[in-house]
C-alpha cells in the first residue's frame, strides 16, 4: 500500500522516540489494538534497528513500521533489511529519499519551505512532513498546498495534540506525526493505548 492508503486506515503516525527493544512489541500491540496503523522508531532511540525488526515481525501487515530521524542514506538499506518499510527524516535530504526508494521503502522527508518541498517530491518522496509544525501554522499549510502538486500528502509534525488537530485538518493536513503526546520513555502499553484512543477520538475526518 502507498502512504495515502495507510493514512486512510489511520491518520496518525506514532513516533516512539526512546523506545527500547524489550518493550517495543507490547507497545506495538497496544497501538495496533487502539487503531494506529503507522509506527515510527526514530534512529536516535536505543538499538532502533532491533526494535524495528521486532515490530515488523510482530505487526506484519497490520501496521506500516519504519524508521524516523534518518540522517544517513546508508542507513536505508539497514532499515529495509530489518523489515522497515518507511523512512522519515527531520530534514530535507534528497539523497535519503533516493536511498529509501532504491531500497523499496516509502519515503516521508521533512521540509519547511516550498523549495525544499518541490526538491523532495522531485527526488521521489511519497509524502512530506512539515517540521517543526510549531513554527508554522494551518494558514502556512494551506498556502503550501495551493502550490504543491494536487494530492500531495503533507503531515504536520511537532507539537500536535488532541486540541489542535482540527485546524490543521481543515487546512488540508493528510495526517499527523505524534511524538510525546502518544509515547514518552517509561510509558506502559496501557498508558500508550489510552493516549492513542484519546488522540484518535479527537482526530477529525479528512
Amino acid at each position: 500500500m502507498d502512504v495515502k492508503a495507510w493514512l486512510a486506515r489511520c491518520p496518525l503516525v506514532a513516533i516512539l522516540r526512546g523506545v527500547r527493544p524489550d518493550e517495543v512489541e507490547a507497545i506495538g500491540d497496544a497501538l495496533v489494538a487502539a487503531g494506529i496503523a503507522i509506527i515510527e522508531v526514530p534512529l536516535n532511540s536505543p538499538e532502533p534497528l532491533d526494535s524495528i525488526r521486532r515490530l515488523a515481525a510482530r505487526c506484519g501487515d497490520r501496521a506500516l513500521v519504519g524508521a524516523g530521524t534518518v540522517l544517513d542514506p546508508a542507513d536505508c538499506a539497514r532499515i529495509a533489511a530489518a523489515g522497515g518499510r518507511l523512512v522519515v527524516t527531520p530534514h530535507a535530504d534528497a539523497e535519503v529519499v533516493r536511498a529509501a526508494k532504491a531500497a523499496g521503502m516509502l519515503s516521508v522527508p521533512g521540509f519547511f519551505t516550498p523549495g525544499e518541498a518541490f526538491a523532495l517530491l522531485n527526488a521521489g518522496a511519497d509524502a512530506l512532513k512539515l517540521f517543526p509544525a510549531e513554527a508554522a501554522s494551518p494558514a502556512v499549510l494551506k498556502a503550501l498546498l495551493a502550490v504543491l502538486p494536487k494530492g500531495t500528502a503533507v503531515l504536520p509534525v511537532g507539537g500536535i495534540e488532541a486540541g489542535n488537530m482540527a485546524a490543521w485538518r481543515a487546512a488540508g493536513a493528510a495526517g499527523f506525526g505524534i511524538g510525546s503526546a502518544i509515547y514518552r520513555p517509561g510509558d506502559t502499553p496501557a498508558t500508550v493505548a489510552e493516549k492513542a484512543r484519546t488522540l484518535l477520538a479527537a482526530a477529525p475526518a479528512a
